[in-house]
């Protein structure tokens, strides 16, 4: 399983790639598990870029053999918990995450995708969840409330029951992309870069605006921790003292 999701560390921005270009990037549980992994303890770097090896797929969901050995409705229940988890986990990762997309982005890459904070893509980017036409299978709640946060409740029926793939064009006017890059080449350099802005940036504020919006969708518990983790923090007077002295910040993540 090791080379087939790719995590190195550069000038402190990690990069995950999903590596089975010859199935489309297509996932097994074992990549699901060390992408969890890697989300949940970073380490030291600022920001993740999570993309797919080659031109042709972001990740074009969970590889289809990993079903065959379903036979209960239990193992369906297990299936959509641990995917459910490895979500929550991207979602929870303490440092930002972009999503930078070629190709399909389909099923459980389109998911992966979603969780993400940022999602920019390359011209040839189509996003979906073609199962009403392939599969029959269904996606969890929470699965439908990261996807109607991104794009509203009548884009997810639009893209569920019609089971079409949106261009890259439409899920920028839908707003489940910011941005959208002529070729590969342009989505790798503007993903570099926008990281790279992001690394410099306060931690904890995005860190808090990351759990404030999960909080906010799941009606879950107010503010006040936020509040203080951001308020109490030696960043917190960093960024006044850098302010007043008219320097640049030096943010710490503390």
């Amino acid at each position: 399983m090791t080379d087939e999701l790719l995590y190195d560390i550069r000038d402190g921005i990690g990069h995950i790639t999903f590596n089975r270009p010859q199935a489309r990037n297509a996932l097994t549980f074992p990549m699901y598990e060390r992408l969890a992994e890697i989300a949940t303890a970073p380490g030291e770097v600022r920001v993740l870029i999570i993309t797919g090896a080659g031109e042709k797929a972001f990740a074009a969901g969970t590889d289809i053999n990993q079903f065959r050995a379903f036979s209960t409705p239990e193992d369906a229940l297990g299936y959509e918990s641990r995917i459910d988890r490895v979500l929550v986990t991207i979602e929870r990762c303490p440092v930002p995450t972009i999503a930078s997309i070629a190709g399909a982005c389909t099923g459980g890459g389109a998911a992966i995708a979603a969780a993400c904070d940022m999602r920019i893509a390359a011209a040839n980017a189509r996003f979906g969840f073609p199962i009403a036409r392939t599969l029959g299978n269904c996606l969890s709640v929470s699965n439908i409330a990261r996807l109607t946060a991104l794009v509203g409740s009548a884009r997810v029926i639009e893209m569920i029951y019609t089971a079409r793939l949106f261009s890259a064009s439409e899920a920028l006017g839908a707003g489940l992309i910011t941005e959208m890059l002529p070729d590969q080449a342009a989505l790798e350099a503007r993903a570099l870069e926008l990281a790279t802005l992001l690394a410099g940036h306060a931690p904890l504020t995005m860190r808090a605006t990351k759990e404030a919006l999960r909080r906010l969708r799941d009606n879950l518990p107010p503010d006040e921790d936020l509040i203080r983790m951001c308020y109490s923090s030696q960043d917190f007077r960093e960024g006044m003292d850098a302010f007043l002295t008219k320097r640049p910040p030096v943010w710490s993540g503390a």
